[in-house]
């Protein structure tokens, strides 16, 4: 089983949930922007969560599949047409041999998803098939998809194509949109700001710059300042770690972030929200609202609960 990339769209590549482990050594865990879509869809068609899938941006690819076999989308909708009928996101359909899947319209979000039943047949590197553009490895030979790539579907169970139709729950489903208010826990950093950037970073909304891609999100937004000079060594960061820059702005780091990084952590998106985060683009805006670690948690160890609920139903259905 196998698909063809028939055009590759702008910026189309092979992702998972990232390779884990390694940041010790320096390697950061890229993997996939939205990794809420990524394990809906893939639980969805009963894959593992962490299954290889098509990562694309809009304009987005032409995908012909050479076999037939079971399909999802999630994340950004990009009105998807499979020969030339109109398809639904968050939804499992049956996909005949030579079947093309094509997407007509950017409606709402940044980065479509692209899951097969078995999941893409990829080379692993370190534990991940996820394309680490800046090292040039992983995924589909370390590099974005290209017309005429052949991407192998791996082995899954047999299916009956009337199995299609099965249903994300709209409970689960990110609600995508392009001012979005994400939450955020304090950070190492944040006793450091002063009363008028506290209120900055509280009350304010911030602009997605241009200046923005897989690694950081840069904001645009009134300069945020300190109650005092510091020097910090380098320390960790992650997904969704906001930092502030010398020049007073903010950057929010991103799916292929470093690290380590030496400007100050103001605040950490908890997990739960860094979907509606990854599907912003240039000119969206954001604002931040701030909740303590206790509700985080909460909020994520609910979620965690209802991924098993779906899984559980998709096993039985599948």
């Amino acid at each position: 089983m196998s698909l063809l990339i028939r055009k590759p769209g702008i910026l189309t590549t092979v992702q998972d949930l990232g390779r884990t482990g390694y940041r010790k050594l320096g390697i950061n865990p890229g993997g996939a922007m939205d990794q809420t879509a990524v394990r809906l869809i893939n639980i969805l068609l009963g894959n593992d969560d962490n299954a290889a899938v098509i990562e694309a941006h809009f304009p987005a690819p032409e995908i012909v599949f050479e076999d037939d076999c079971l399909v999802a989308l999630g994340g950004a909708d990009f009105a998807p047409e499979l020969d030339d009928v109109p398809v639904e996101n968050w939804r499992s359909f049956a996909v005949a041999k030579g079947s093309l899947l094509r997407f007509t319209n950017k409606n709402t979000g940044n980065r479509c998803y692209v899951a097969v039943r078995g999941g893409l047949k990829i080379d692993k590197w370190l534990g991940s098939a996820s394309t680490n553009l800046t090292a040039a490895i992983g995924g589909y030979d370390g590099r974005r998809l290209e017309p005429g790539d052949r991407i192998g579907v791996s082995d899954a169970p047999f299916f009956d194509k009337r199995r299609g139709g099965r249903r994300v729950a709209p409970s689960l489903i990110p609600r995508y949109r392009p001012f979005p208010t994400v939450r955020v826990v304090p950070c190492a950093e944040f006793t450091y700001l002063s009363s008028s950037g506290l209120d900055l970073l509280e009350f304010h909304d911030f602009t997605i710059s241009h200046q923005s891609n897989r690694m950081g999100f840069r904001l645009a937004g009134s300069p945020i300042e300190l109650d005092r000079n510091i020097e910090l060594v380098s320390s960790a960061v992650c997904f969704g770690t906001i930092q502030l820059l010398p020049d007073g702005q903010l950057i929010v780091l991103m799916a292929d972030h470093q690290t380590t990084g030496g400007y100050p952590r103001l605040a950490q998106v908890i997990t739960r929200d860094l979907a509606l985060l990854a599907q912003l683009g240039a000119n969206d805006k954001v604002a931040f609202y701030f909740v303590d670690v206790g509700h985080a948690e909460d909020l994520a160890v609910e979620f965690e609960r209802e991924l098993s609920l779906l899984r559980i139903g998709a096993k039985m259905l599948t």
